[in-house]
This record gives C-alpha cells, sequence and structure tokens, in this order.
C-alpha cells in the first residue's frame, strides 16, 4: 500500500505528530504520533503489515485495530486529495 504526498502537499512533524498543509486549498490537516508512524511507513514503502508491526511496537494497541485504523486513515486522506497511491 505504498502512497505518496502530493506535490501541493508538505508535511512538518513534531514529537506530538505531523501537521500537513495542502497549498491547494491553504487548509492544515493534524495527525497524531501514530497517523504521523502510519504515513510516514507507507510514505517509506511499506506495507499494512509493516504499519501493524511499527504502530506495535511502540504502543499497546490490538493488531486489528490498528490495521482498520491505518486503512480508514488512508482512505481518509486519499478522497481529502492529501496522498496518492
Amino acid at each position: 500500500m505504498s502512497v505518496s504526498l502530493r506535490a501541493e502537499v508538505s508535511m512538518a512533524t513534531s514529537a506530538l505528530g505531523a501537521v500537513l498543509l495542502d497549498e491547494r486549498t491553504g487548509k492544515y490537516w493534524q495527525l497524531n504520533r501514530s497517523g504521523k508512524q502510519v504515513l510516514e511507513t507507507l510514505l517509506a514503502g511499506g506495507t499494512l503489515p509493516d504499519v501493524v508491526a511499527a504502530v506495535t511496537s511502540v504502543y499497546r494497541a490490538d493488531p486489528d485495530t490498528v490495521a482498520a485504523d491505518a486503512e480508514d486513515l488512508v482512505a481518509h486522506l486519499l478522497s481529502s486529495g492529501l496522498i496518492t497511491r
């Protein structure tokens, strides 16, 4: 499930997560730490199992819930026009 940021989207990261700026609309999108980890893993070419492994290595979370939440995040970022597959 490799993704990339659209050319008009920039990302700034911090210890609290990440902020995405859609330069076409001027809207900002905030991701928490786990959302940032999901997106960074996918941007690096990771797969859904890679995301689950990365998140569950840091947080106590059910792997099935992590997978579902990651898929929801990707769907939301795709529908918002922030990323492409």
